[in-house]
């Protein structure tokens, strides 16, 4: 098995491993484990650039922001890269817009408004709606819709692609 995550000490895995039919006498190479990834505080600590709010010489990106999985985290890696890229050369970049999958995440992990802040993975929970009530079957095309109108908008803003 990969990917297996439990808090079961290796003993008892080997027990209820043993009950499953055909694994009575299967060696197992190694156990499972609790997997905890480290994250910041990202919404006490980052600005949307994903600079720290004290310094704005240090990025952040990836998992450490407070991000779940690794398209979220190559996500938040590119507008950190963007940002960097920004500053270097002297300009302000305006953070992707909410509506976009980098965008909705990247609010979520640095809106103030949490509680208890834990990472996320990117969903259409953290986007904001829809302007009006679509059918649930629907509602993926017209998120991705939005999505992909304003991307190609704020990337042609940023300077990052030019024509139709």
């Amino acid at each position: 098995m990969v990917g297996f995550q439990t808090k079961l000490s290796w003993p008892e895995q080997k027990r209820i491993f043993r009950t499953i039919p055909g694994l009575e006498e299967a060696e197992f190479a190694r156990y499972g484990s609790v997997h905890r990834n480290t994250f910041i505080n990202s919404p006490a600590l980052l600005k949307k650039t994903l600079q720290l709010r004290t310094d704005d010489n240090i990025f952040f990106a990836g998992q450490i922001t407070g991000v779940e999985g690794y398209v979220e985290s190559a996500a938040m890696g590119l507008i950190a890269g963007l940002s960097a890229y920004c500053r270097l050369s002297g300009r302000d970049m305006a953070p992707p817009p909410e509506m976009t999958a980098h965008g909705a995440l990247l609010s979520y992990i640095v809106r103030d408004d949490h509680r208890a802040f834990q990472p996320m993975n990117v969903n259409f929970g953290i986007f904001p709606p829809l302007a009006s009530k679509i059918p649930k079957k629907e509602r993926g095309r017209h998120y991705a819709e939005r999505a992909l109108a304003d991307l190609t908008s704020w990337l042609k803003s940023q300077s990052l692609i030019t024509g139709e």
